[in-house]
């Protein structure tokens, strides 16, 4: 399974969310689920259990300091391929594009 998910704290102090973001990827690495974060979002791999377990932490660790968290995530779950990755998707991607 892969999950992509931001965060967006609301109720902070300040106008910028840096800091609780860095604490909820923090928080997700902590779970010691597959991760990789780019600039909008943050993309985990693993298992229901361990991608929810992701989430949530990264909803915990926002919540530490701010008053509520909006979360757009999106979910890639197969049967028939469970063990892929995002790096297998995007090898398909480049040999459908000739490269």
């Amino acid at each position: 399974m892969m999950a992509w998910f931001s965060v967006t704290p609301v109720g902070t102090a300040s106008p910028s969310v840096t800091a609780e973001v860095a604490r909820a990827v923090d928080a997700v690495h902590a779970t010691g689920v597959a991760a990789s974060t780019d600039a909008a979002g943050t993309l985990i791999e693993g298992t229901w259990e361990e991608c929810t377990a992701g989430l949530r932490a990264a909803c915990d660790a926002v919540l530490e300091s701010a008053e509520r968290v909006s979360v757009v995530a999106k979910l890639d779950v197969r049967t028939d391929r469970p063990d892929q990755t995002a790096a297998d998707k995007l090898a398909a991607l480049a040999r459908a594009r000739g490269g």
